[in-house]
């Protein structure tokens, strides 16, 4: 049958709104339900996502403010611990138990000769992650970090041990030729990264670093950066993992392609990422609210990451309190993600590993900032005056 049906109260209730499935014949009534419950979940984060507060945050600046030290010396070092406190609700600020989430999932635009290799390593670094020979490896278990693979959209991928598995489908399709996937399928990945993110919070995780691996997934990135910054592809895309001048003109001409024939609406962040994102950048977004709602510090490692909590912020702003940026890569877009997050990062290195590697590279600096702030090294135990803020800037 053609014959269409009207939008049911539960679906008008929901705060992220899917035009187009007003249209949906009655044989997909069962897709169209699904796709209600889904969005129902997601929203049941959202409301749980209020203001940070604003008294545990006054109580650790009061704290580093009464250490021996110039007032702020420690920079944005010192405001992510009084964040974290306002996140939290505490001012006890302890990150002993920390993760990291590794969205892996291949992007079908990969067709467009947008990469320097083929899909199949995704596949092969999930692996290596799951086994302790990534890039990311290494530099976790320095970080006393569990690396955590979870599997959103491996092409072809077989279970494996140690990779969680959340598959919502084989690869997203070719952004060039429609879009990624459909909105129900979006939806879901957003719901599993939002689970799974109040699960490890759940499990006593006391931050997270979220970051990711798929193969084509920077014009991905760009392109929903285009979308909702409303900039030309010339000004969101990057080498990646080290295109040619061939390489970045196909990059740039694929991320226009898609942009033309989706058309996403840069006021709807689910319209935009379910037509030119991917699995992976999907979950991301998911884990921010899934960890906002539950009051779970989340750091966001590069580009991708970035442009996953840019669509969560659009969702809700209240998820900002538990955005922690890490670095800016190498990559144009990565400042500019920043930029619309409205926060800074500790760290500009000109990174660009990718696999959540400058995520985990703040745990250390925070380690570090977080032995002076629980330290005795106050003005009254040494003896010494107290700093009073004088005015004026440096």
């Amino acid at each position: 049958s053609n014959k269409t049906h009207s939008t049911p109260k539960a679906y008008r209730q929901v705060n992220i709104k899917p035009k187009t499935y007003r249209q949906l014949p009655l044989n997909q009534h069962s897709i169209y339900l699904q796709i209600i419950k889904t969005m129902n979940i997601i929203n049941e984060y959202l409301s749980k996502i209020g203001p940070p507060a604003a008294e545990p945050a006054a109580e650790a600046r009061e704290r580093w403010n009464s250490l021996a030290k110039p007032l702020g010396g420690l920079g944005l070092l010192e405001e992510d611990v009084e964040r974290i406190a306002a996140l939290t609700g505490s001012a006890d600020v302890h990150l002993d138990r920390r993760g990291l989430l590794v969205f892996c999932a291949d992007n079908g635009v990969v067709a467009q000769g947008v990469t320097q290799c083929e899909s199949y390593v995704t596949a092969h670094v999930a692996r290596a992650l799951a086994s302790g020979r990534s890039s990311a490896s290494p530099m976790a278990g320095l970080c006393r970090c569990e690396v955590f693979p979870v599997d959103m959209g491996i092409k072809d991928f077989a279970p494996f041990p140690g990779v969680i598995s959340r598959r919502v489908r084989n690869g997203t399709a070719d952004i060039t030729k429609g879009p990624a996937m459909s909105r129900e399928e979006c939806l879901s990945a957003m719901e599993k990264g939002a689970a799974l993110a109040q699960a490890k919070a759940g499990e006593g995780f006391h931050i997270l670093a979220v970051g990711e691996m798929g193969i084509g997934n920077t014009t991905t990135a760009a392109a929903v950066l285009s979308s909702l910054l409303k900039l030309s592809p010339e000004h969101t895309a990057g080498r990646g993992a080290g295109l040619s001048d061939e390489g970045l003109v196909r990059k740039i001409s694929a991320i226009h392609r898609a942009l033309k024939v989706n058309a996403p609406d840069p006021g709807d962040p689910v319209d935009v990422l379910y037509k030119v994102g991917g699995l992976d950048i999907a979950a991301m977004c998911g884990a921010y609210l899934g960890g906002a709602a539950c009051g779970l510090p989340m750091v966001v490692d590069g580009l991708i990451s970035a442009a996953a909590a840019l669509l969560a912020l659009r969702l809700c702003p209240n998820v900002k309190k538990a955005l922690f940026l890490s670095h800016i890569s190498s990559e144009p877009a990565s400042a500019l993600a920043a930029k619309a997050i409205g926060l800074d990062a500790p760290i500009h290195a000109g990174m660009h590993l990718g696999e959540g590697t400058g995520a985990i590279s703040l745990l250390p600096l925070l380690d570090m900032a977080l032995s002076l702030y629980h330290s005795a090294q106050t003005f009254a135990q040494l003896g010494i005056e107290a700093y009073t803020p004088q005015g004026g800037t440096c």
